[in-house]
């Protein structure tokens, strides 16, 4: 007999109604000044609570974390109390919701919070970010240069990610998902070309795992492990770089080091952008190696997700930009009905804005 995404499934202590996952994905929509979630944010989010598991968008940790203006936050009073609206809104329709905790590394400006970047090494972003223009609008600006960070940086980011796990439990979260993909700062200290330190966190694969492994353990050591997932990217790279060869090894190094936490999931995102594929020869050394709960992101469709499923090579699957324009997907996917796309012209309201293209889809 096959397996069902509209099965439900333990992640610990919670239990999901079904295997369907609301991606992770910033839209910008918070409340100024002060990054501060508001009542559009928690109509979004609840509008789309039949998924199994919803992950909120990256929620910057401290000022310094911060990549992206509009971006809401967890690290003050206001914004906790702004995110309690968010997760009663979802409970009271029946769902379930992490945050996805986020420092954005080097990928950010001093424009956005008057600081200066902080990264593994000092190497610039050759990327753009979104922020405050000379105009004194919002749209793309370039990059700082990036203080590298010492030990007591380190470990100052570390304290900041619990502290902002502890504000989550605080604002009614029922887990949170630890942001380690996509060119920001856990996957910074993975890959080479962006690692380029030479004490206990550069150089080795196990020293350029070692934060993250140092952060999932002291937010699991916090909150409980079973209320703790981690995204990775490892076969990701942005556009203007290459891809790493040694990521491969990483990467099973890392599972074989994160097994013992028994961490709520672990949130693969592939196949976008600049992207290798998986073999499922490598799926099945990732299986030995972590035999605990795997969600996979990134192009999937409902057909490809209940493949991997019985193919028993992931036991969630989360769904990004079919959100958007399908707030009720797993109805949807249920009743096999025709799915929204996206108009040519959406982008727009991808960033910023109101509820055009947010809320009214």
């Amino acid at each position: 007999m096959s397996l069902s995404l509209f099965e439900p499934i333990s992640l610990g202590s919670l239990t999901l109604k079904n295997r369907i996952v609301m991606a992770p994905m910033t839209r910008s929509r918070a409340t100024q000044p002060g990054n501060i979630p508001n009542n559009l944010m928690a109509e979004y989010y609840s509008q789309r609570a039949s998924a199994g598991l919803i992950i909120t968008e990256g929620a910057p940790i401290s000022p310094v974390a911060r990549g992206y203006s509009l971006t809401p936050g967890i690290y003050t009073e206001a914004q906790i109390t702004g995110w309690q609206k968010v997760t009663q809104a979802v409970h009271e329709r029946g769902g379930k919701i992490f945050i996805q905790l986020w420092h954005v590394g080097r990928r950010s400006s001093t424009a956005i919070e008057g600081l200066q970047p902080l990264a593994p090494s000092a190497l610039k972003e050759p990327d753009k970010v979104y922020g405050p223009m000379a105009n004194g609008e919002l749209g793309m600006i370039d990059t700082t240069m990036p203080k590298a960070m010492d030990l007591s940086d380190i470990q100052n980011t570390i304290d900041y990610f619990v502290i902002a796990a502890k504000n989550a439990m605080l604002a009614g979260f029922d887990g949170v998902e630890i942001h380690g993909a996509h060119g920001y700062l856990l996957d910074q200290f993975m890959r080479r070309y962006t690692n380029q330190r030479n004490d206990q966190y550069g150089g080795s694969i196990e020293n350029r795992i070692r934060l993250t492994v140092d952060v999932c353990n002291a937010v699991a050591n916090a909150i409980g492990s079973d209320k703790v997932g981690l995204r990775i990217s490892p076969f990701v790279s942005s556009s203007f770089q290459q891809h790493d060869s040694e990521m491969p090894k990483l990467t099973l190094t890392l599972l074989k080091a994160l097994a013992p936490l028994h961490l709520a999931y672990l949130h693969l995102s592939e196949n976008i952008g600049n992207y290798q594929p998986i073999s499922d020869s490598f799926r099945k050394q990732m299986r030995l190696l972590y035999p605990h709960p795997i969600m996979l992101a990134g192009g999937l469709t409902q057909h490809s997700a209940e493949q991997l499923l019985n193919q028993g090579f992931a036991e969630l699957f989360a769904f990004g930009t079919a959100y958007i324009c399908n707030p009720n997907l797993v109805e949807k996917m249920a009743e096999n009905l025709p799915l929204n796309t996206l108009p040519n012209d959406a982008h727009n309201t991808f960033y910023g804005g109101g509820k055009e293209g947010y809320t009214d889809y």
